[in-house]
């Protein structure tokens, strides 16, 4: 379970890798597609051809992207997963997606399946329904030209798996004397492009069961109306400290668990694969389709992200004891301002999760209790954060069918239900949450005149010393360390040095919550690392 859960822990990392890009991407789109209401920015600016060519390059470069994810998606976990040599690692993804979708394309033409045999036209044309043809059809696409099953991210995943497992087994290997030269790293694109053919072929012969179970799975919740959303978003919380959540998402935004759209002979799988399809293509999918899609978006988070935990914040703040208020001001402000206007919450949620089974149940119930309210009050906002720039770029900056306003309305709920409920829970069961702890559990606050390599020391020794430390990285708000020894971490050092959380997520797998500032922390420590070897 341990080698299961620190694997599904890096998986959840890799995947990661790529969002940014694809939210920042997302943002544009919906800049461009607010450019285009006329609504909002009036007849001249939409009859304007400078303007119109400025956005419709956006939506080609954004498009370019979106189009691409499952490519994307095997870089990053090959990389994500590589235990060496990332570079190679990265290479090879690419070849092994490649020759992945070779493999598969090569079985289908042994069975007969083709563009043109596959087409709506060719199968209606012996028997099938026009319904039944369409979505038939949509099960294929072409991948980097090459026709393929319609895999979606889980194809880039799934070769970049395989892909990734070849290069930790093979990039250290040592071949007789005569060939020596295509051994260690030269070697994995070698076996990469032997074995991940003929994982395509086998992959495509199991596929047709994997899509219709994703695709079963997909309807169950679709027809759970709300009370499938509310699940949804509960179980997205209760992972969070598990840092499974990642795959959770990606696998509604990704997969037909998050809907599913036949277009133009052309199938879009996710939620979030078809709200960007919406702002990249304005007219051809109904409102009803993509308010069906956000469901799982942006627009649940908001009253949470924006409302409920900045009051969640305040009432932490307002429950420590005085001699520590100012500790806690700075730290609830700076993780409150964070939850506000990016949707980045683990600076506040890891302020009490581990010290309150009871908040974390809260929390995850009220985030559940939003996206289904949101969905009831059909609102449409999407994109992945759920802070003020999603929701004044895709909600107020979309127009009046985003319906907006309900977003503030639950938020004016949401706010004071936190903010009440939390200080009666801190306050009644007297938990530890920031500045309500012992003077003996009190973090000493980082001075500013703590020099960048004196805090990467004191990061290392709190981590056990270098020679503990296996690898380092991070997310949006996670040092995440891979060490030899639990025991030998030390969370009251890791505490003084700024660290506001801690998470034994596996017996070797070490979180630490910095907050949005964690990617200078993480370089720090690894240029330390590498610039004072040990010894």
């Amino acid at each position: 379970m341990n080698r299961t859960g620190a694997f599904l822990q890096d998986l959840g990392k890799a995947l990661m890798m790529p969002i940014s890009v694809i939210a920042a991407a997302g943002i544009f789109l919906g800049l461009a597609a607010a450019l285009q209401n006329p609504a909002i920015v009036g007849e001249h600016i939409i009859h304007a051809q400078a303007m119109q060519t400025v956005i419709g390059f956006i939506r080609k470069v954004s498009g370019a992207l979106f189009v691409n994810l499952p490519l994307l998606f095997c870089i990053a976990t090959a990389i994500g997963l590589a235990k060496d040599e990332k570079p190679t690692a990265a290479l090879a993804a690419v070849i092994g997606f490649i020759t992945f979708h070779v493999g598969v394309n090569y079985s289908l033409t042994i069975q007969g399946l083709t563009p043109e045999t596959t087409s709506a036209t060719a199968l209606i044309s012996s028997g099938m329904t026009q319904s039944a043809a369409v979505m038939y059809s949509a099960e294929f696409t072409h991948v980097l030209g090459i026709f393929s099953y319609q895999m979606s991210v889980l194809g880039g995943v799934l070769s970049g798996l395989i892909t990734v497992l070849l290069h930790n087994r093979f990039y250290t290997i040592k071949l007789p004397t005569a060939i020596a030269y295509f051994g260690g790293r030269r070697f994995v694109p070698i076996i990469t492009v032997m074995v991940l053919p003929l994982a395509g072929v086998t992959t495509s012969l199991i596929w047709p069961v994997i899509a219709s179970g994703i695709i079963s799975l997909g309807q169950f919740i679709g027809e759970s109306g709300p009370f499938g959303t509310f699940i949804y978003a509960f179980t997205e919380r209760i992972l969070i400290p598990t840092g499974l959540h990642h795959i959770l998402n990606e696998t509604v935004r990704f997969t037909p668990v998050g809907g599913m759209l036949h277009i133009n002979g052309e199938s879009i799988t996710g939620a979030l694969s078809i709200f960007n399809y919406a702002l990249a293509h304005p007219g051809e999918i109904s409102d009803t389709i993509t308010r069906h899609a956000t469901r799982f978006l942006a627009q649940g988070k908001i009253p949470v992200m924006m409302f409920g935990l900045p009051g969640a914040a305040l009432a932490i703040y307002r429950c420590a004891r005085p001699e520590h208020k100012q500790r806690v001001k700075a730290l609830m402000l700076a993780g409150a301002l964070a939850s506000f206007t990016t949707g980045i919450t683990e600076p506040l949620e890891f302020s009490f999760i581990f010290v309150s089974p009871v908040l974390f149940i809260f929390h995850a119930i009220m985030t559940g209790l939003s996206f289904a309210c949101s969905q009831l009050l059909h609102i449409m906002i999407g994109n992945i954060q759920g802070g003020f720039i999603d929701f004044m770029v895709f909600g107020v900056l979309g127009g009046k069918a985003t319906q907006w306003w309900f977003s503030l309305l639950l938020g004016c709920i949401w706010a004071p239900a936190y903010y009440f409920t939390f200080k009666w829970i801190i306050l009644r069961s007297n938990v530890k949450t920031p500045g309500r702890e012992t003077d003996s559990e009190t973090p000493a606050v980082v001075s500013a005149h703590h020099q960048e390599d004196t805090l990467s020391e004191q990061i290392i020794t709190g981590l056990g010393g270098r020679e503990n430390i296996h690898a380092v990285d991070c997310c949006f708000t996670l040092l995440r360390v891979k060490v030899h020894q639990t025991e030998k971490v030390s969370e009251s050092l890791l505490r003084k040095t700024g660290a506001s959380g801690f998470i034994r997520a596996t017996e070797h797998d070490i979180q630490v919550i910095y907050g949005p500032q964690v990617e200078s922390v993480a370089t720090a420590v690894k240029q330390h690392l590498l610039t004072q070897p040990t010894h």
